[in-house]
């Protein structure tokens, strides 16, 4: 079923997100800070907004009139947040995505899923605002590290500085499968759930950024020498026997990170 659909956050995640969802006939709403956004939103068909959560003054309820919200803001602005339900919860969204991060996980030196402990935070204390808000249904995506595109990991360390805890393991998805993973949550009409998106491996720092630096031409990067005994691995089950849902870029050394 197409509907109208509001993404708060047209950013690196957002804007592609918003592409594929016109692609597929929804209708999009689509929020930035930066007015000179606003003329390539048109363009792309996704009807745009100026909306600062920081600054959360102006009347959006245009912007929420709509089925389904997806937030996808890298914000930790917990007011600014509260602010933004009280808006939600006197407008027609009934369902909501909520981008968050494995980041609220400590490092356990365990598979981590997302039954698992979490990290007191302001990240932690967003979801559970969403989570206990009436009116709605929220499900939270806790992505691991973003890449793809012009995100390559190759260069998440500039040159000469050493990179720390080679020996810890790395969590990463890409765009293309946190896209993926939200279009098959609005599909499954999976609610009221948390989900870890992550790529199916999870080789050492050492392995991957030897790869990635190596595979975009760069030199082989330094790393520290110290070992630490500061380790998580994050699980994607849940992801996968719920929604049978398959990772496109699962294997993360088995990629070339020039063309991804």
């Amino acid at each position: 079923m197409k509907q109208q659909i509001s993404i708060l956050g047209c950013g690196w995640l957002g804007k592609p997100l918003a592409i594929n969802l016109i692609q597929q006939g929804h209708k999009i709403k689509g929020s930035t800070t930066s007015e000179f956004k606003l003329s390539g939103f048109r363009e792309i068909g996704v009807v745009p907004f100026i909306i600062n959560l920081d600054d959360l003054k102006e009347n959006i309820s245009a912007f929420l009139d709509s089925e389904l919200l997806i937030v996808a803001l890298p914000s930790k602005n917990i007011d600014g947040f509260k602010n933004l339900l009280s808006h939600i919860e006197k407008s027609p969204i009934k369902k909501v995505v909520f981008i968050s991060s494995t980041s609220v996980y400590a490092n356990s030196n365990e598979m981590v899923t997302e039954e698992s402990d979490t990290l007191p935070s302001a990240l932690t204390t967003i979801e559970m605002l969403f989570k206990n808000s009436v009116g709605f249904d929220t499900t939270i995506i806790r992505f691991a590290g973003l890449f793809g595109y012009a995100r390559k990991p190759g260069n998440f360390f500039s040159k000469g500085r050493k990179i720390p805890n080679p020996e810890g393991f790395v969590n990463m998805i890409h765009q293309d499968d946190c896209i993926r993973l939200i279009e098959k949550i609005i599909a499954k009409k999976a609610w009221k759930q948390i989900f870890n998106g992550c790529a199916d491996t999870h080789p050492t720092r050492r392995e991957f950024y030897s790869k990635t630096t190596l595979d975009i031409g760069l030199e082989l990067p330094v790393f520290e020498d110290v070992v630490e005994n500061n380790k998580k691995i994050i699980s994607n089950k849940k992801s996968k026997e719920l929604l049978n849902f398959e990772y496109k870029y699962g294997n993360l050394l088995q990629l070339n990170y020039e063309n991804i």
